[in-house]
């Protein structure tokens, strides 16, 4: 796979937002359902970007996943999530996330996108 401007930019929002929910490890502890989203979201990264025959020849499937992982991490944050903004608060995290998510969701859709252009 060559690495174009898009598949970097995955790479970087999709860390990003792993890192983020990783980093509230010491509030919520490392079994807490924020904590391991990160988890999730590194282990798909690396399914989407690995070379291994097996995660390749479903790389659609790998994408869908991710798409579908990162907007149900934005509907339960929307439904259970702390919505109050305070700059230095853990809950300003969440927004944070959120933007990454949803600039992710969008390099995600233009690699769809382009992938749909070479097949058609």
């Amino acid at each position: 796979m060559k690495f174009s401007l898009r598949h970097y930019g995955i790479i970087i929002t999709g860390l990003t937002t792993a890192l983020l929910h990783i980093s509230l490890y010491s509030d919520f502890g490392y079994f807490d359902w924020i904590v391991l989203n990160g988890f999730g979201t590194i282990a798909l990264l690396l399914a989407y970007f690995l070379p291994i025959p097996y995660f390749q020849s479903r790389h659609l499937i790998i994408s869908f996943a991710l798409t579908g992982y990162i907007w149900l991490t934005i509907a339960l944050w929307l439904l259970f999530g702390d919505k109050t903004f305070h700059f230095a608060t853990t809950a300003a995290i969440g927004y944070y996330a959120k933007i990454a998510e949803l600039t992710l969701v969008a390099f995600l859709w233009t690699d769809l996108s382009e992938a749909f252009e070479f097949e058609g």
